[in-house]
């Protein structure tokens, strides 16, 4: 059984007078005039993470590219630009999005293992920091490409460094089995081959582990095996301009969750690549936009089974799958802590034709009513970006808040309008 947690919510969401906030808004006031489900986030929360992050690496050569898909609304992606960020992304939707953001091309890196044709194009005849190339294949594609435009394409390649970040399995990203990376002990030729490709300029190395990190262990022997690489590559002339360290500092969801200190993990940084005359780049995500929202819905029915008592909200795992797809756990709160001394345990679930579509399990409740509105804390990663239409369920909003106003920076299609991108042909 889960019990409802005492752990310390971000500042800028909270509870006063009894009510939740989020920064100077009252969420109540938002149900008010728009439906549920839909995602808040607040935007102070999404600088001071930004900021806090970038501080911590005073003293260092370095670029933060936020991770677009860990939420790519544009209303987030505008923030970060305006803090002097770049971007990470993984698609051309996500370069074009960063790019109507406002984020200088200069400084997005490009990365992913299957990069089509025409986004490699796109993005060349626009301009980037780097591409973060993931194999052989995919080097010499972008040559051919890159001599059809007449265009120089620089490149990093993505080492795989064979190292378990001790996280969901998932969301791991830099063993031997896993899909992602060259061998890091191939490095050094594969750099070699590179060199004498007519389109490619070398400006780096990079390298991404998996996601919500907490044991800094990982890191560390990660970064040792690419300041050892580095030298390799020097010692046969070639010289690199950026180190590209990934993401995937975890944040704290739950009680049990350890949240890695960030003063340790800049300390680590410096004291491994701070030395070796390179642009560091650190790409972000979650660490700056998780705590930052809150999914608000509302408990449509209680229901009584044999063995089983279940609390069925408006949002459904087609609004937010981090359960479905890792087991994910995230607080559940009242908008309103008037009367809630009594509790009940239930199945907190969705309405979506799925057994999966359960976000908590013998979980302890405060006492909710039909009616009552709740929010899950911490899903401003990872949420709206992988939400769907399953179902037939329309895309849920996304409110942007700063300060005692708030926004709809994603409203909810109508159903016509889903239907408008479908075409029943005529075959008689």
């Amino acid at each position: 059984m889960t019990r409802p947690t005492l752990l310390k919510m971000n500042k800028h969401i909270s509870y006063k007078r009894k009510q939740l906030f989020v920064e100077d808004v009252v969420v109540s006031d938002i149900t008010g005039s728009l439906r549920t489900p839909f995602y808040v986030y607040s935007r102070t929360t999404i600088k001071d993470n930004f900021n806090r992050f970038t501080s911590s690496l005073e003293g260092l050569n370095r670029i933060i590219c936020y991770s677009v898909k860990a939420n790519s609304n544009l209303s987030v992606l505008e923030t970060i630009a305006k803090l002097g960020g770049g971007a990470d992304v993984v698609s051309l939707g996500e370069y074009q999005r960063a790019l109507r953001a406002g984020i200088d091309p200069k400084k997005i890196v490009f990365s992913g293992v299957g990069k089509q044709d025409f986004e490699i194009a796109e993005t060349l005849k626009s301009s980037l920091l780097q591409f973060n190339i993931e194999s052989v294949s995919e080097l010499e594609a972008i040559n051919k490409i890159a001599i059809n435009l007449n265009k120089v394409a620089p490149i990093a390649f993505r080492v795989n460094p064979d190292i378990d970040a001790g996280t969901h399995e998932n969301i791991s990203t830099g063993k031997a089995d896993n899909k992602f990376g060259i061998p890091i002990s191939k490095a050094k030729e594969i750099y070699q081959h590179a060199s004498k490709l007519d389109k490619i300029k070398i400006v780096g190395v990079d390298v991404h582990i998996g996601s919500q990190i907490t044991n800094l262990n990982a890191f560390r022997q990660t970064f040792q095996n690419l300041e050892k690489l580095i030298y390799d590559l020097r010692a046969c002339d070639i010289h690199l301009e950026n180190v590209d360290i990934g993401g995937g500092l975890g944040i704290k969801y739950t009680d049990d969750d350890v949240e890695p200190d960030l003063r340790e993990y800049s300390k680590l940084v410096k004291q491994i690549l701070g030395n070796l005359n390179c642009k560091i780049i650190f790409e972000p995500g979650r660490y700056i936009v998780g705590n930052s929202g809150i999914l608000v819905t509302k408990v449509l029915y209680k229901k009584k089974s044999q063995n089983k008592n279940f609390l069925i909200t408006d949002a459904g795992m087609n609004d937010f799958s981090r359960t479905a797809l890792y087991g994910a756990a995230h607080r559940l709160i009242p908008l309103s802590q008037e009367s809630r001394e009594a509790t009940e345990i239930y199945d907190v679930v969705g309405p979506v034709c799925e057994s999966t579509d359960t976000f908590l399990r013998n979980h302890l409740v405060e006492n909710a009513e039909e009616g009552d509105f709740l929010a899950f804390l911490d899903v401003g990663a990872y949420g709206a970006v992988l939400s769907s239409e399953y179902n037939t369920r329309p895309l849920v909003p996304e409110i942007m808040v700063y300060k005692e106003r708030f926004e709809v920076v994603r409203s909810r299609p109508t159903y016509e309008e889903i239907f408008e991108k479908e075409v029943i042909p005529n075959w008689e």
